[in-house]
């Protein structure tokens, strides 16, 4: 053939890259590979190995080491004695190391990118040309965070020993995303690799001794699932960050529940691609296919779900089936190729009866009319349209080359159509009306938005989910949070006694009149109500007076509450101003009543007229404090190295229960549940157990105070079985539980159902009139979901 015919075609040769540095690399561990344990590769304890593939040929490409309990336990040691003295160098110190492994990471890239290629499957391009790249950039802007520890971060210390596990569709770049924030903090760590692709984790290990990185900082064990099981369960460490499936995710959350952990999950999506009518329609086929068919669909944020009003929807779809014919399936090593091998046969297998189930369901199917490779993992670009909301294609996580279609008519049915997931974790939205664009993007259920654009990343921007796509953060400021924890509550204790429900006696010669009615009431959806079981406890003095009677909350006052709760969503779009009026109107109203509230308390508790009134005053100021924060904690603009910006826009969770501390009936009460109001969430609040009759009459401030029905709900009775309710209740989208440690355990273990967040003290006793910590961005961090929505602007 001559160069004209492939001027006359516009056809594509193969182009394969050089694979012989990668190929000497891997001769030269033809023994196998072991751990990366304290600065040193070291074999298994056990002995034990297996063998990774090549998906695109299915051979084996290297023989690694099994890890077990011993080499977790070794590899926790280090990792243990190491984090002190590499917590204590000077952030400079620690920005020179990460700026060296960055630079390690540029001198070796094309190695790097070829091995994963090899290793994973996907296309030399986007290893060399996105992964390796951004795994720099990670490492380069951790640096500076670093560097700057000292003063931006002042008020935190690191969490200490983090465990990491990592998948297999992004190796390379999961590693960077990890790994550099936790070493730039202060943090020692643990990873371990998917066992399919481990190979470039164990070339970082290399770079990283060979830039001097120093002895038990950063250990990579390898092994199976039961490996990654054992780092979850290992007693020493502080923290756990997994990316994977939301299975795996939600046994996690289970497992490490009442530990005292730390946990970031980032999990599983069905991400939807809204394509308007007034769309660039060639731009946003385009962006299906780096949604979709980028890293062959393997991708937790893949733009799977299509969403295309209805208008253009036949146009849409025949151009999107024409430029599925111009993609090109290939050898991973080929620079012509868009698409390369599925992971291995056991996800291809999936992937087919996947699709399979779809076209039984009602779908129609289109593949495109390609040539795949022989041996390995192949799949074809793949769309499935006329698909049904309910479908199992439309709902599951495919996690291959497959998109599927579904048309909208209007904005409202798009916003409906996309939140109908249980996932939350990013979205596309397509349109040359930038109003259009903001506005559905604000109204999706998702920590990621592009528009007019797709799976962009960057280490300054904030990229995690909601709902079951996990909780947490990683990359840019708020990524860097979690892997520091407040000084502030470093020093906490265990409750050295839970308060103990006094019991009501007898008291020989009390003539006083009796009091008309002395129970009070829930307060569900703006109004008192009765408890559904029409039970009321006796709450009674030190002494043993009785000094009132409050509902015992069940199972259906818990419902009636969410449901009011849900109802109040207006308060999550009222503007910030208005919230921060009707908070400064509560404690205005609060104040008023100071001596009585403070009577109430040392009623209850028998505190000190002194200290009851100091609990008053306080409760007071920190409503003032949330007032003035309501309109001040604000969201910021990231200034990725494109052109165009990110907004990081704090938003309210939804619905958080709330179950309050025993102690402090007043301050404690209103500590957690002022944050959340006045980031615009809904709370059902639980007040505590022994000392309710304060919250029950501050619902009487409430009901004077403007504040919408349904914003702020309160069911009385036992702290552990109402807990228990709402941590299993899939309406609530986070929960809050300070109490005992067996409470905390409970509330984390039964929360994995839809993976709400939670913040819980673990039993530990909190200084509530401490400010530093029991106040502020402490607690606001808590009360919001960060969203990143992306921006590119320019032709």
């Amino acid at each position: 053939m001559t160069v004209a015919k492939y001027f006359d075609e516009m056809s594509y040769g193969p182009a394969p890259e050089s694979d012989i540095e990668a190929r000497e690399w891997l001769a030269r561990h033809a023994s196998g590979f072991g751990h990366f344990i304290n600065g040193a590769f070291v074999p298994s304890a056990s002995g034990k190995t297996f063998d990774t593939f090549e998906p695109a040929t299915g051979k084996v490409l290297a023989k690694l080491a099994n890890g077990g309990a011993a080499d977790v336990d070794n590899a926790v040691a280090a990792a243990r004695k190491a984090q002190a003295s590499w917590a204590r160098l000077p952030g400079h110190a620690r920005a020179r190391h990460l700026y060296a492994l960055a630079r390690m990471i540029q001198r070796h890239a094309r190695l790097i990118a070829v091995v994963e290629a090899i290793d994973n499957g996907k296309p030399i391009r986007e290893t060399r040309d996105l992964d390796v790249p951004l795994a720099a950039r990670h490492f380069y802007h951790h640096a500076g965070w670093a560097q700057i520890q000292d003063t931006e971060f002042a008020d935190h210390v690191p969490v200490g020993v983090v465990g990491q596990i990592i998948p297999w569709n992004f190796p390379f770049l999961m590693l960077a995303w990890k790994v550099a924030p936790a070493l730039a903090l202060g943090n020692s760590v643990i990873l371990k690799p998917a066992e399919f692709t481990s190979l470039t984790a164990l070339l970082f290990a290399e770079l990283a001794s060979a830039a001097g990185l120093p002895p038990g900082a950063l250990n990579i064990v390898t092994g199976e699932g039961e490996t990654g099981a054992l780092l979850v369960g290992h007693a020493d460490i502080d923290k756990i960050a997994f990316t994977g499936s939301t299975e795996v995710g939600r046994v996690i959350r289970e497992r490490t529940a009442g530990s005292g952990k730390s946990l970031t999950l980032e999990l599983g999506g069905k991400s939807p691609f809204v394509v308007f009518d007034d769309a660039d329609i060639d731009g946003a086929v385009e962006g299906v296919v780096d949604a979709i068919w980028f890293n062959q669909g393997q991708v937790c944020c893949a733009g799977s779900r299509l969403l295309v009003q209805e208008g253009i929807a036949d146009l849409f779809h025949e151009r999107l089936k024409r430029r599925m014919e111009t993609l090109r399936v290939g050898q991973p090593l080929d620079k012509c190729i868009d698409m390369g091998a599925i992971i291995a046969p056991v996800q291809l297998t999936r992937i087919e009866a996947l699709v399979k189930k779809g076209v039984s369901e009602g779908a129609t199917l289109h593949q495109a009319k390609i040539d795949l490779p022989k041996g390995g993992s192949f799949y074809p670009p793949t769309l499935l349209s006329g698909v049904q909301p309910t479908s199992i294609v439309a709902t599951e996580e495919i996690f291959g080359p497959v998109a599927v279609s579904m048309t909208f008519r209007t904005p409202e049915e798009a916003i409906q159509l996309a939140n109908h997931t249980r996932y939350g974790l990013a979205a596309s939205v397509w349109s040359e009306t930038i109003g259009l664009a903001l506005n559905v993007a604000a109204k999706l259920a998702a920590g990621v938005v592009w528009v007019n654009a797709t799976n962009l990343f960057d280490a300054a921007v904030g990229f995690g989910g909601k709902r079951e796509s996990g909780f947490g953060r990683e990359g840019g400021r708020e990524g860097c949070y979690e892997y520091l924890k407040p000084k502030a509550w470093v020093g906490r204790k265990a409750r050295a006694s839970m308060p103990a429900l006094s019991q009501a006696k007898p008291v020989a010669g009390d003539f006083a009149l009796p009091v008309i009615d002395r129970t009070a009431k829930l307060f569900i959806g703006g109004k008192q109500a009765r408890p559904d079981g029409n039970y009321s406890r006796v709450i009674a003095s030190p002494k043993g007076k009785a000094i009132g009677e409050v509902g015992e909350g069940n199972r259906k006052d818990i419902r009636n509450a969410v449901v009011a709760a849900q109802a109040a969503s207006a308060w999550s779009n009222a503007t910030t101003h208005n919230r921060a009026q009707i908070l400064y109107y509560i404690a205005e109203n609060l104040s008023g009543r100071a001596d009585e509230f403070a009577s109430r308390i040392t009623a209850m508790t028998g505190a000190s007229a002194a200290n009851a009134n100091a609990e008053v005053d306080a409760a007071i100021s920190r409503l003032f404090t949330y007032a003035a924060w309501a309109d001040k904690y604000e969201g910021g603009i990231h200034q990725p190295p494109l052109r165009g910006v990110a907004l990081a826009m704090p938003e309210a969770i939804g619905v958080v229960g709330v179950i309050c501390p025993p102690e402090a009936p007043l301050l404690g009460f209103i500590s957690l549940v002022a944050p959340l109001i006045a980031t615009g969430n809904r709370v059902v609040a639980v007040p505590s157990e022994p000392f309710p009759l304060a919250a029950t009459d501050f619902y009487s401030v409430l009901e004077t105070s403007d504040l919408p029905a349904g914003v702020v709900n309160i069911v009385t009775g036992s702290a552990i079985e109402l807990a228990k309710i709402l941590a299993a209740h899939n309406d609530v989208d986070a929960l809050w539980a300070f109490g005992s440690a067996e409470l905390s355990t409970m509330v984390e273990k039964l929360s994995s159902g839809n993976l709400k967040r939670t913040f819980v003290d673990n039993g530990k006793a909190t200084d509530w009139m401490d400010r530093a910590a029991a106040e502020g961005a402490l607690y606001l961090r808590r009360a919001v979901d960060v969203k990143n929505i992306w921006i590119p602007y320019g032709e």
